[in-house]
């Protein structure tokens, strides 16, 4: 007679550990295919308006005339900076929305619930941090010399 070394159910610790990494892979397959998807081919414009503005990039001199906001250092970091907040402040979001399902899940599990409301509490944190030092960056760029206020507007 062959011997069966298979449980069923799984023990706890490996299926929680499993079906964590599944709702990880989940969520970042769903964020990778909104942007590969869903994003909107009409955010870039006609060809004219592409056209005008490579017509116009090209027709300044590098480095030459007033520092502006697209051309300045303060500018360019501005903006490099203001992303990757704004990258963070995604993260953030989506540790809230995974603590808040944990929560939803744990089914009265003390533990569970202590876990999911610890990794809520400092989401919300974080997230407050974030949105305090892109407040700071905002207002120091804005006001040196050839930073422009708002690093992401159309002009």
């Amino acid at each position: 007679m062959l011997k069966k070394n298979i449980k069923f159910p799984p023990d706890s610790a490996s299926w929680r550990i499993r079906r964590t990494s599944i709702f990880n892979g989940l969520i970042i397959a769903v964020i990778f295919l909104n942007f590969l998807f869903f994003s909107s081919p009409s955010l870039a414009g006609t060809k004219a308006e592409i056209d005008k503005q490579m017509q116009a990039v090209s027709n300044r001199p590098w480095g030459g005339g007033v520092p502006t906001p697209e051309n300045s250092l303060a500018g360019i970091i501005q903006v490099a900076i203001s992303a990757f907040l704004g990258l963070l402040g995604i993260i953030f979001i989506v540790l809230i929305i995974y603590a808040g399902f944990n929560w939803m899940t744990a089914r009265g599990e003390e533990e569970k619930v202590t876990l999911a409301k610890e990794t809520l509490v400092r989401a919300v944190i974080g997230l407050i941090i974030i949105i305090g030092a892109y407040s700071i960056t905002y207002f120091v760029f804005s006001n040196l010399p050839g930073g422009g206020g708002n690093p992401l507007k159309a002009g």
